[in-house]
């Protein structure tokens, strides 16, 4: 497919142009009354006034008919007879001849909230993901030629960028060994952002930002996800509460062995490790129980 490139288009100021409008209308009418033929003037004076009087408004109409406005972050894509001959961004008012198209394109900043679109994550998990996304008109000739409806196309392709990242990653990874769409904003956003950047260069459209603003899991599974996420950071919270316990403990019977504070053989020494672990690692207050008599 041939590529489009947008050029620089020929046209006049509006401003000289008005001016030189202003002095064609203030010369015919101060020309034409004097050269209107009178009651005894022929047939052919009357016809070649006439004449005059019509190639005089033609000529007025042509000139009037080429002004055109551009506002600011605006461009006028220009076409004479199909053929693309430059868009024309200089602000103001504009001139061109009148058969030449003027196709108004905005270059401003467009700001798109998607719709909430259903995928499954990387692993198969259904999940509901929108994002927001800020995108403008680069280049007006692609924008214009290359794509049949811009606007439309940034539409479509938003959403399908959008299902390929989600479908890259995890909804969530407790093991924190993934990048994962609900913990890593940052990597997703940027990563989104390169996607839609790569998919709206063939329309002309830059993407100025990309980020997700609603991402849940499928009202099917969502009760049940929920119940997994509650045991996955149960189990995470237990692990690490047993990691410390650990600690904890080697740390009191290291201490003791070093201040000579009690001499234990391997049976005390267990003895006190299960119940230093039970203390720890227990969810309710441990309640001691006093002996008062030997181990034995």
């Amino acid at each position: 497919m041939k590529t489009s490139r947008e050029s620089a288009a020929t046209s006049y100021s509006g401003y000289v142009m008005l001016l030189v409008l202003v002095i064609v209308v203030a010369a015919l009418a101060f020309i034409l009354p004097g050269m209107a033929p009178g009651d005894g003037a022929t047939k052919a004076m009357k016809l070649g006034f006439v004449g005059m009087l019509v190639v005089s408004l033609i000529g007025v109409l042509i000139l009037a008919s080429g002004f055109f406005m551009i506002q600011p972050n605006q461009a006028a894509v220009i076409t004479l007879f199909g053929e693309y001959r430059g868009s024309e961004r200089t602000e103001g008012l504009r001139w061109v001849w009148p058969w030449m198209g003027k196709n108004k394109i905005s270059a401003r900043a467009h700001n798109i909230h998607s719709d909430r679109v259903k995928i499954n994550d990387l692993r198969g998990n259904p999940i509901e993901i929108a994002c927001n996304v800020v995108w403008r008109v680069r280049d007006t000739a692609q924008a214009s030629f290359d794509v049949d409806d811009y606007k439309e196309f940034v539409n479509i392709q938003i959403e399908a960028g959008l299902r390929t990242v989600g479908s890259r990653h995890p909804y969530d990874d407790f093991e924190g060994e993934e990048v994962t769409l609900r913990g890593s904003a940052d990597v997703v956003n940027r990563e989104l952002l390169e996607e839609l950047n790569d998919r709206l260069k063939a329309a002309g459209v830059v993407v100025d930002e990309a980020g997700l603003t609603h991402l849940a899991y499928a009202s099917e599974i969502a009760s049940a996800m929920l119940k997994r996420q509650q045991a996955d950071a149960i189990i995470a919270a237990r692990a690490k509460i047993v990691l410390g316990a650990v600690g904890m403990v080697e740390d009191a019977l290291t201490k003791l062995s070093q201040d000579g504070i009690v001499e234990m053989d391997d049976e005390r020494r267990a003895a006190m490790v299960s119940n230093l672990m039970v203390v720890l690692c227990g969810e309710k207050d441990a309640h001691p129980v006093v002996n008062a008599g030997s181990l034995y």
